[in-house]
Protein backbone atom coordinates (compact mmCIF):
# COMPACT_ATOMS: atom_id res chain seq x y z
CA UNK A 1 0.00 0.00 0.00
CA UNK A 2 2.82 2.37 0.91
CA UNK A 3 4.59 1.58 -2.38
CA UNK A 4 1.39 2.39 -4.28
CA UNK A 5 1.07 5.69 -2.43
CA UNK A 6 4.65 6.65 -3.33
CA UNK A 7 3.93 5.77 -6.98
CA UNK A 8 0.87 8.04 -7.08
CA UNK A 9 2.80 10.89 -5.49
CA UNK A 10 5.65 10.43 -7.97
CA UNK A 11 3.28 10.54 -10.93
CA UNK A 12 1.72 13.74 -9.62
CA UNK A 13 5.16 15.31 -9.33
CA UNK A 14 6.02 14.29 -12.89
CA UNK A 15 2.84 15.96 -14.11
CA UNK A 16 3.59 19.13 -12.21
CA UNK A 17 7.14 19.27 -13.54
CA UNK A 18 5.83 19.65 -17.09
CA UNK A 19 5.43 23.33 -16.33
CA UNK A 20 7.78 24.94 -13.84
CA UNK A 21 5.41 26.79 -11.56
CA UNK A 22 5.02 25.83 -7.93
CA UNK A 23 2.46 27.12 -5.46
CA UNK A 24 2.93 30.85 -5.00
CA UNK A 25 5.27 31.15 -7.99
CA UNK A 26 4.56 32.64 -11.39
CA UNK A 27 5.72 31.78 -14.86
CA UNK A 28 8.45 34.16 -15.98
CA UNK A 29 8.09 35.51 -19.51
CA UNK A 30 10.69 37.58 -21.33
CA UNK A 31 9.83 39.79 -24.31
CA UNK A 32 12.78 40.46 -26.58
CA UNK A 33 13.51 44.17 -26.90
CA UNK A 34 16.10 44.84 -29.54
CA UNK A 35 16.73 46.59 -32.83
CA UNK A 36 14.10 45.27 -35.24
CA UNK A 37 11.35 44.86 -32.68
CA UNK A 38 8.60 47.47 -33.16
CA UNK A 39 8.16 49.47 -29.95
CA UNK A 40 4.36 49.27 -30.01
CA UNK A 41 4.54 45.50 -30.58
CA UNK A 42 6.78 45.18 -27.52
CA UNK A 43 4.40 47.32 -25.42
CA UNK A 44 1.37 45.33 -26.53
CA UNK A 45 3.02 41.97 -25.95
CA UNK A 46 3.92 42.98 -22.40
CA UNK A 47 0.34 44.16 -21.82
CA UNK A 48 -1.08 40.88 -23.09
CA UNK A 49 1.00 38.82 -20.65
CA UNK A 50 -0.14 41.07 -17.80
CA UNK A 51 -3.67 39.74 -18.36
CA UNK A 52 -2.69 36.32 -17.00
CA UNK A 53 -2.61 36.14 -13.19
CA UNK A 54 -0.07 33.30 -13.27
CA UNK A 55 2.58 35.17 -15.25
CA UNK A 56 5.14 37.91 -14.79
CA UNK A 57 6.80 39.69 -17.69
CA UNK A 58 9.98 41.64 -18.36
CA UNK A 59 11.92 42.77 -21.41
CA UNK A 60 15.27 41.25 -22.30
CA UNK A 61 17.98 42.53 -24.62
CA UNK A 62 20.63 40.74 -26.61
CA UNK A 63 23.13 41.63 -23.88
CA UNK A 64 20.82 40.16 -21.23
CA UNK A 65 20.66 36.89 -23.16
CA UNK A 66 24.45 36.76 -23.44
CA UNK A 67 24.70 37.41 -19.70
CA UNK A 68 22.50 34.42 -18.85
CA UNK A 69 19.05 36.00 -18.46
CA UNK A 70 17.36 32.96 -20.00
CA UNK A 71 18.10 30.90 -16.90
CA UNK A 72 15.64 33.14 -15.03
CA UNK A 73 12.85 32.70 -17.61
CA UNK A 74 10.32 30.02 -18.50
CA UNK A 75 9.34 31.40 -21.90
CA UNK A 76 10.54 33.96 -24.41
CA UNK A 77 8.49 35.96 -26.91
CA UNK A 78 9.94 37.46 -30.09
CA UNK A 79 7.53 40.30 -31.00
CA UNK A 80 6.52 41.89 -34.28
CA UNK A 81 8.75 44.25 -36.21
CA UNK A 82 11.39 43.08 -38.68
CA UNK A 83 12.58 39.51 -38.23
CA UNK A 84 15.89 39.72 -40.10
CA UNK A 85 16.87 42.84 -38.17
CA UNK A 86 16.07 41.08 -34.89
CA UNK A 87 18.25 38.20 -36.15
CA UNK A 88 21.10 40.66 -36.70
CA UNK A 89 20.58 42.20 -33.27
CA UNK A 90 20.56 38.83 -31.51
CA UNK A 91 23.61 37.36 -33.21
CA UNK A 92 24.23 33.68 -33.91
CA UNK A 93 25.51 32.77 -30.44
CA UNK A 94 22.45 34.22 -28.74
CA UNK A 95 20.14 32.43 -31.15
CA UNK A 96 21.83 29.18 -30.22
CA UNK A 97 21.29 30.08 -26.56
CA UNK A 98 17.58 30.51 -27.33
CA UNK A 99 17.48 27.16 -29.16
CA UNK A 100 19.13 25.44 -26.19
CA UNK A 101 16.70 27.20 -23.85
CA UNK A 102 13.75 25.74 -25.77
CA UNK A 103 15.34 22.29 -26.14
CA UNK A 104 15.74 22.14 -22.36
CA UNK A 105 11.97 22.25 -21.91
CA UNK A 106 11.13 25.94 -22.11
CA UNK A 107 8.72 27.81 -24.37
CA UNK A 108 8.98 30.30 -27.23
CA UNK A 109 6.30 32.35 -28.97
CA UNK A 110 6.93 34.23 -32.21
CA UNK A 111 4.52 36.96 -33.28
CA UNK A 112 4.48 38.04 -36.95
CA UNK A 113 8.16 38.95 -37.50
CA UNK A 114 8.98 36.64 -34.60
CA UNK A 115 7.19 33.79 -36.37
CA UNK A 116 9.10 34.72 -39.53
CA UNK A 117 12.37 34.57 -37.58
CA UNK A 118 11.47 31.05 -36.39
CA UNK A 119 10.98 29.70 -39.94
CA UNK A 120 13.25 27.82 -42.33
CA UNK A 121 12.98 30.27 -45.23
CA UNK A 122 15.59 30.17 -48.03
CA UNK A 123 17.22 33.55 -48.56
CA UNK A 124 15.99 34.91 -45.21
CA UNK A 125 17.89 35.12 -41.93
CA UNK A 126 16.00 32.78 -39.62
CA UNK A 127 16.32 30.27 -36.77
CA UNK A 128 14.84 27.08 -38.32
CA UNK A 129 12.79 26.09 -35.25
CA UNK A 130 9.12 25.95 -36.28
CA UNK A 131 9.04 23.66 -39.33
CA UNK A 132 7.57 26.26 -41.66
CA UNK A 133 8.93 28.38 -44.46
CA UNK A 134 7.63 31.66 -45.85
CA UNK A 135 6.69 32.00 -49.51
CA UNK A 136 6.01 35.03 -51.72
CA UNK A 137 8.46 37.00 -49.59
CA UNK A 138 8.88 39.56 -52.37
CA UNK A 139 5.37 40.78 -51.49
CA UNK A 140 5.74 40.93 -47.71
CA UNK A 141 4.29 44.47 -47.67
CA UNK A 142 0.93 43.12 -48.84
CA UNK A 143 -1.27 45.12 -46.44
CA UNK A 144 -2.93 44.97 -43.07
CA UNK A 145 -6.15 45.16 -41.12
CA UNK A 146 -8.62 43.11 -39.11
CA UNK A 147 -8.59 39.66 -40.71
CA UNK A 148 -10.61 36.47 -40.32
CA UNK A 149 -9.41 33.07 -39.19
CA UNK A 150 -10.94 29.73 -38.30
CA UNK A 151 -9.71 27.28 -35.68
CA UNK A 152 -8.74 23.69 -36.36
CA UNK A 153 -9.76 20.91 -33.98
CA UNK A 154 -6.50 21.38 -32.05
CA UNK A 155 -6.99 25.13 -32.01
CA UNK A 156 -10.44 24.75 -30.49
CA UNK A 157 -8.92 22.83 -27.59
CA UNK A 158 -6.50 25.66 -26.88
CA UNK A 159 -8.99 28.50 -27.46
CA UNK A 160 -12.34 27.03 -26.33
CA UNK A 161 -13.77 30.55 -26.02
CA UNK A 162 -13.80 30.68 -29.83
CA UNK A 163 -14.68 27.05 -30.53
CA UNK A 164 -18.30 27.69 -31.50
CA UNK A 165 -17.46 30.52 -33.90
CA UNK A 166 -17.07 29.83 -37.61
CA UNK A 167 -14.70 32.78 -37.86
CA UNK A 168 -12.92 35.08 -35.45
CA UNK A 169 -10.99 38.27 -36.19
CA UNK A 170 -7.63 39.74 -35.20
CA UNK A 171 -5.16 42.26 -36.57
CA UNK A 172 -2.90 41.06 -39.38
CA UNK A 173 0.06 43.18 -40.49
CA UNK A 174 2.14 41.77 -43.35
CA UNK A 175 2.77 38.46 -41.61
CA UNK A 176 4.52 35.59 -43.39
CA UNK A 177 2.66 33.26 -45.74
CA UNK A 178 3.65 29.83 -44.40
CA UNK A 179 3.97 26.36 -45.91
CA UNK A 180 5.80 23.32 -44.57
CA UNK A 181 9.57 23.42 -44.85
CA UNK A 182 10.97 20.91 -47.33
CA UNK A 183 14.48 20.93 -45.86
CA UNK A 184 14.08 20.18 -42.13
CA UNK A 185 12.04 17.30 -40.63
CA UNK A 186 10.21 19.36 -38.01
CA UNK A 187 6.44 18.73 -38.11
CA UNK A 188 4.01 21.31 -36.79
CA UNK A 189 0.32 21.42 -35.93
CA UNK A 190 -1.84 24.02 -37.60
CA UNK A 191 -3.99 25.60 -34.90
CA UNK A 192 -5.81 28.10 -37.13
CA UNK A 193 -6.32 28.92 -40.80
CA UNK A 194 -6.35 32.43 -42.29
CA UNK A 195 -9.60 33.14 -44.12
CA UNK A 196 -8.84 36.64 -45.44
CA UNK A 197 -7.19 37.42 -48.78
CA UNK A 198 -4.87 40.38 -48.12
CA UNK A 199 -3.35 42.00 -51.21
CA UNK A 200 -4.11 45.70 -50.78
CA UNK A 201 -0.52 46.91 -51.17
CA UNK A 202 2.79 46.19 -52.86
CA UNK A 203 1.27 44.62 -55.99
CA UNK A 204 0.76 41.46 -53.95
CA UNK A 205 -1.07 38.63 -55.73
CA UNK A 206 -4.58 37.59 -54.75
CA UNK A 207 -5.38 34.26 -53.09
CA UNK A 208 -2.02 34.03 -51.37
CA UNK A 209 -2.83 34.54 -47.68
CA UNK A 210 -6.22 32.83 -47.44
CA UNK A 211 -6.34 29.12 -46.58
CA UNK A 212 -2.82 29.35 -45.13
CA UNK A 213 -1.68 28.61 -41.57
CA UNK A 214 -2.51 31.41 -39.13
CA UNK A 215 -1.17 29.77 -35.95
CA UNK A 216 1.25 26.84 -35.93
CA UNK A 217 2.76 24.98 -32.98
CA UNK A 218 5.50 22.39 -32.66
CA UNK A 219 7.71 20.42 -30.31
CA UNK A 220 11.39 21.38 -30.21
CA UNK A 221 13.55 19.12 -28.09
CA UNK A 222 11.87 18.99 -24.69
CA UNK A 223 10.26 22.40 -25.27
CA UNK A 224 7.65 23.90 -27.52
CA UNK A 225 7.34 26.70 -30.07
CA UNK A 226 4.17 28.61 -31.01
CA UNK A 227 4.10 30.88 -34.07
CA UNK A 228 1.42 33.46 -34.86
CA UNK A 229 1.51 35.29 -38.18
CA UNK A 230 -1.00 37.80 -36.79
CA UNK A 231 -1.27 40.23 -33.88
CA UNK A 232 -3.78 39.18 -31.21
CA UNK A 233 -1.86 41.40 -28.77
CA UNK A 234 -2.85 44.40 -30.93
CA UNK A 235 -6.52 43.41 -31.07
CA UNK A 236 -8.97 44.60 -28.39
CA UNK A 237 -10.83 41.65 -26.91
CA UNK A 238 -8.27 39.12 -28.23
CA UNK A 239 -5.06 40.01 -26.37
CA UNK A 240 -5.58 37.02 -24.05
CA UNK A 241 -4.62 34.68 -26.88
CA UNK A 242 -0.93 35.52 -26.36
CA UNK A 243 -0.65 34.25 -22.76
CA UNK A 244 -2.71 31.24 -23.83
CA UNK A 245 -0.02 30.51 -26.46
CA UNK A 246 2.61 30.76 -23.73
CA UNK A 247 0.60 28.28 -21.66
CA UNK A 248 0.65 25.83 -24.56
CA UNK A 249 4.43 26.06 -24.88
CA UNK A 250 4.83 25.25 -21.18
CA UNK A 251 2.14 22.55 -21.04
CA UNK A 252 0.18 24.61 -18.56
CA UNK A 253 -3.54 24.07 -18.14
CA UNK A 254 -6.03 26.30 -19.95
CA UNK A 255 -7.61 28.74 -17.51
CA UNK A 256 -10.55 31.06 -18.09
CA UNK A 257 -10.03 34.80 -18.36
CA UNK A 258 -12.68 37.34 -17.39
CA UNK A 259 -15.42 38.52 -19.73
CA UNK A 260 -13.80 41.95 -19.69
CA UNK A 261 -10.67 40.37 -21.17
CA UNK A 262 -12.27 37.91 -23.62
CA UNK A 263 -14.45 39.82 -26.09
CA UNK A 264 -14.33 38.33 -29.61
CA UNK A 265 -17.52 40.15 -30.59
CA UNK A 266 -15.74 43.51 -30.80
CA UNK A 267 -14.85 42.62 -34.39
CA UNK A 268 -17.16 40.47 -36.49
CA UNK A 269 -16.00 41.49 -39.96
CA UNK A 270 -12.88 42.16 -41.97
CA UNK A 271 -11.52 45.73 -41.91
CA UNK A 272 -8.68 45.98 -44.41
CA UNK A 273 -6.91 49.28 -44.96
CA UNK A 274 -7.09 50.37 -48.60
CA UNK A 275 -4.62 52.75 -50.24
CA UNK A 276 -7.19 55.54 -49.89
CA UNK A 277 -7.59 54.67 -46.20
CA UNK A 278 -3.84 54.83 -45.70
CA UNK A 279 -3.65 58.28 -47.29
CA UNK A 280 -6.48 59.45 -45.06
CA UNK A 281 -4.77 57.94 -42.02
CA UNK A 282 -1.50 59.76 -42.79
CA UNK A 283 -3.40 63.02 -43.14
CA UNK A 284 -4.77 62.71 -39.62
CA UNK A 285 -1.24 62.97 -38.26
CA UNK A 286 -1.28 66.64 -39.27
CA UNK A 287 -4.82 66.99 -37.94
CA UNK A 288 -3.59 66.08 -34.46
CA UNK A 289 -0.82 68.66 -34.79
CA UNK A 290 -2.75 71.56 -36.30
CA UNK A 291 -6.47 70.71 -36.40
CA UNK A 292 -9.38 72.14 -34.44
CA UNK A 293 -10.92 70.17 -31.54
CA UNK A 294 -13.82 69.17 -33.79
CA UNK A 295 -11.42 67.90 -36.46
CA UNK A 296 -9.36 65.96 -33.92
CA UNK A 297 -12.45 64.25 -32.50
CA UNK A 298 -13.67 63.34 -35.99
CA UNK A 299 -10.22 61.90 -36.73
CA UNK A 300 -10.30 59.78 -33.57
CA UNK A 301 -13.77 58.51 -34.49
CA UNK A 302 -12.59 57.37 -37.92
CA UNK A 303 -9.29 55.92 -36.75
CA UNK A 304 -10.96 53.88 -34.03
CA UNK A 305 -13.68 52.61 -36.37
CA UNK A 306 -11.16 51.30 -38.90
CA UNK A 307 -8.75 50.01 -36.23
CA UNK A 308 -5.86 52.17 -37.41
CA UNK A 309 -2.44 50.65 -36.76
CA UNK A 310 -0.62 54.00 -36.56
CA UNK A 311 -3.09 55.97 -34.44
CA UNK A 312 -2.02 54.32 -31.19
CA UNK A 313 1.32 56.14 -31.51
CA UNK A 314 -0.39 59.53 -31.83
CA UNK A 315 -3.16 59.48 -29.24
CA UNK A 316 -1.08 59.52 -26.05
CA UNK A 317 -0.43 63.26 -26.09
CA UNK A 318 -4.07 64.05 -26.86
CA UNK A 319 -4.80 63.21 -23.22
CA UNK A 320 -3.20 66.60 -22.52
CA UNK A 321 -4.71 68.58 -25.42
CA UNK A 322 -5.95 72.13 -24.78
CA UNK A 323 -9.54 71.03 -25.44
CA UNK A 324 -11.43 69.13 -22.68
CA UNK A 325 -13.52 67.44 -25.38
CA UNK A 326 -10.40 66.14 -27.12
CA UNK A 327 -8.93 64.96 -23.82
CA UNK A 328 -12.10 63.03 -23.03
CA UNK A 329 -12.28 61.49 -26.52
CA UNK A 330 -8.62 60.44 -26.34
CA UNK A 331 -9.29 58.76 -22.99
CA UNK A 332 -12.24 56.91 -24.50
CA UNK A 333 -10.14 55.84 -27.50
CA UNK A 334 -7.49 54.37 -25.21
CA UNK A 335 -10.01 52.61 -22.96
CA UNK A 336 -12.19 51.22 -25.74
CA UNK A 337 -9.16 49.89 -27.63
CA UNK A 338 -7.88 48.18 -24.45
CA UNK A 339 -4.58 50.03 -24.76
CA UNK A 340 -2.98 49.10 -21.44
CA UNK A 341 0.43 50.58 -22.36
CA UNK A 342 -1.11 54.01 -21.74
CA UNK A 343 -2.82 53.14 -18.45
CA UNK A 344 -0.38 55.21 -16.39
CA UNK A 345 -0.70 58.15 -18.80
CA UNK A 346 -4.48 58.00 -18.50
CA UNK A 347 -4.18 57.90 -14.72
CA UNK A 348 -1.93 60.98 -14.80
CA UNK A 349 -4.35 62.79 -17.12
CA UNK A 350 -7.20 62.09 -14.72
CA UNK A 351 -5.17 63.40 -11.81
CA UNK A 352 -4.34 66.74 -13.46
CA UNK A 353 -7.67 67.28 -15.25
CA UNK A 354 -9.17 70.63 -14.22
CA UNK A 355 -12.62 70.37 -15.80
CA UNK A 356 -14.73 68.39 -13.32
CA UNK A 357 -17.15 66.90 -15.85
CA UNK A 358 -14.29 65.83 -18.10
CA UNK A 359 -12.43 64.43 -15.11
CA UNK A 360 -15.36 62.21 -14.10
CA UNK A 361 -15.71 60.86 -17.63
CA UNK A 362 -11.99 60.22 -17.92
CA UNK A 363 -12.02 58.42 -14.57
CA UNK A 364 -14.70 56.06 -15.89
CA UNK A 365 -12.53 55.31 -18.91
CA UNK A 366 -9.56 54.71 -16.63
CA UNK A 367 -11.50 52.23 -14.49
CA UNK A 368 -12.76 50.47 -17.61
CA UNK A 369 -9.20 50.01 -18.87
CA UNK A 370 -7.81 49.02 -15.48
CA UNK A 371 -10.48 46.30 -15.19
CA UNK A 372 -8.53 44.27 -17.76
CA UNK A 373 -5.87 43.49 -15.17
CA UNK A 374 -6.25 40.58 -12.73
CA UNK A 375 -7.22 41.47 -9.19
CA UNK A 376 -4.22 41.37 -6.88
Amino acid sequence: MLRKTFFIIAMCLVGLSAWSMGVGNKVRVGVFQGNGGAQTCIWETIASIQLDPDMTVRTITTGDIANGALKDLDAIIIPGGEGATQYMNLGEENMERIRNFIRSGKGAVGICAGAYLFTDTPGYACMHINGGKAIDIEHDNRGHGISAFSLTAEGKKLFPELAKRDKSYVMYYEGPVLVKSDSIPLPYMTMAIMETDVHEEGNAPANMTNNRPFFIANEYGKGRVFSSISHPEATPGMMWMIPRMVRWTLRMPVVAYSKRVVNPDLYNREILMTKDDLRKERGYYRTFLYGSPKEKIAALDWLQACRSWDAKRWVQGLLFDNSPAVRERAARFIAETDYLPFLSDLEAACRVERDEQTKQSMMRHFEHLKALLPHK
